[in-house]
């Protein structure tokens, strides 16, 4: 016994030094998981086993040659016609040519975006469009349950396979908890299809349980996009304990923004299917006729993983922060930013620009909330506003510079979505929009208690010792 516990002891050993010397982390999380081992020497072996290798270069490979096979494909099909898309040598908007060299995503014009801050309002727009859809449906969700609220939608689904619609479902095996797979025979049956991300496949026996698929997108008939918050499943639509009203920020998107979309679509299911159910780049799913005359709504494309370095979503939140001469407005369920974002937010409060950054009052994961109450803290120090919201839980991803410019989409202000999380958001250029977000940001501080020093030193001596805890794991979570 006294071996065997030696062997164990020797193995960590032989991880942590291998963490240190051969795998290319940052050096606050090779902290983070060098802690654990020493604290949980011989539970802390199998945490880095499952939560903590990362994709290994061949899943990285796999990902990043769909990446640019896709990008090569649409230098094909997409070209400058009607106004619709611009590339950076033709746009205006100065931020372009930064956003244009993180994906290669040109700018994309005249779309039509309707907010939406309600589960309910999002459900019923998703289950109209579905049920008026001629050609296809492709749904990408982090969390699909097969609750009432799921299987409301997979019938709508089964019924248009059945009328030879094109439907493909792609969901995150890891973030759906709830789901029956058996649930989805009717679709398949119908003509459907029906698979789980990359990452999420057989996810405990190839160590990726740390990587998931974040996002939330809709396209239908490629014309008709979704991204943001919500997921699908009743606490998302209906007040339910212990969570109560859910309050989330989404985007129904009408115009050529939506085949941008789509190639994100094509990629995830493509990476994630056998060869012969792979989808290819065609001309029909990236439609370049003006959809709508009145639509004058310009958006930005962003997308990021861990299959490459560069932290594109990171690094759009620092150009927007920075950009910013009035205000940054934030809300996030997660506040776990890196060094970079906490010196950008710091850089724009000292330069005159209000800056204001929304949290929830109640927990989903314990460890992160107390993470999120350290780093407000810390924020708060440096004269940034924080509120903490109780109309409900807070699960809305926005950020709001100035007067012109907003991000909606997945990706939170944590080091999750940074570096780990496979995730997609929106810069959206218009001023109306911004507006809007701006009225629902207003309105949500009605129900909001701003956060102080002294409410923090009040504080147990226990909540605050879990706090400093919970920063000290931050870069992993």
């Amino acid at each position: 016994m006294t071996f065997f516990i030696m062997f164990l002891y020797l193995v960590n050993l032989i991880f942590a030094l291998f963490l240190v010397f051969f795998r290319e982390k940052d050096t606050s999380v090779t902290w983070a998981w060098l802690l654990i081992f020493i604290f949980v020497p011989i539970v802390g072996f199998f945490l880095y086993l499952f939560f903590g290798y990362g994709l290994s270069e061949k899943q990285k490979f796999k990902v990043e040659t769909h990446h640019v096979q896709a990008m090569e494909e649409l230098q094909q099909l997409i070209e400058p016609k009607d106004g619709l898309f611009s590339f950076p040598t033709d746009s205006s908007h100065f931020q372009t040519n930064f956003l244009y060299s993180l994906n290669k995503i040109p700018l994309s014009h005249k779309n039509q975006v309707t907010l939406i801050t309600d589960g309910q309002d999002k459900l019923d727009f998703l289950i109209k469009d579905c049920q008026n859809a001629t050609k296809s449906i492709h749904l990408e969700y982090y969390a699909f349950v097969t609750d009432e609220t799921g299987l409301t939608l997979l019938d709508i689904l089964t019924t248009k396979a059945k009328e030879g619609i094109s439907v493909k479902l792609l969901y995150d095996e890891l973030g759906s908890k709830g789901v029956n797979k058996k649930l989805f025979k009717s679709l398949i049956d119908a003509g459907g299809e029906v698979t789980t991300y990359l990452t999420s496949q057989q996810a405990l026996l190839k160590f990726r349980m740390n990587y998931h698929d974040h996002r939330k997108i809709v396209v239908i008939d490629n014309q008709i996009s979704y991204t943001g918050g919500f997921n699908i499943a009743n606490q998302y639509v209906k007040p339910m304990a212990p969570f109560g009203y859910w309050r989330d920020t989404h985007v129904r998107v009408i115009g050529p923004a939506s085949s941008f979309l789509q190639l994100r679509f094509i990629m995830d299911w493509n990476v994630s299917v056998p060869e012969n159910k792979k989808v290819a780049y065609q001309q029909n799913y990236f439609h370049q006729e003006l959809v709508l005359d009145a639509a004058n709504t310009d958006i930005q494309v962003i997308s990021s993983g861990p299959n490459n370095e560069k932290q594109q979503i990171k690094l759009t939140f620092v150009k927007l922060i920075l950009s910013a001469k009035k205000r940054v407005w934030i809300q996030t369920p997660y506040l776990i930013p890196d060094d970079t974002i906490i010196d950008a937010l710091e850089i724009a409060k000292r330069s005159g620009v209000d800056v204001k950054i929304m949290v929830p009052d109640k927990p989903d994961h314990p460890f992160i909330y107390r993470a999120t109450q350290f780093f407000a803290n810390v924020l708060i120090k440096k004269e940034i506003d924080i509120y903490s919201y109780n109309g409900g839980f807070l699960h809305s991803k926005v950020l709001i510079i100035d007067d012109e410019v907003s991000m909606v989409g997945s990706a939170n202000q944590d080091i999750r979505s940074y570096k780990l999380n496979f995730e997609t958001s929106l810069v959206i250029f218009d001023s109306h929009i911004n507006e809007e977000l701006t009225a629902a940001f207003n309105h949500d501080l009605t129900k909001s208690t701003q956060l102080t020093l002294e409410a923090f030193k009040e504080m147990s001596h226990w909540t605050r010792f879990k706090q400093k805890v919970s920063r000290l794991f931050s870069p992993i979570m």
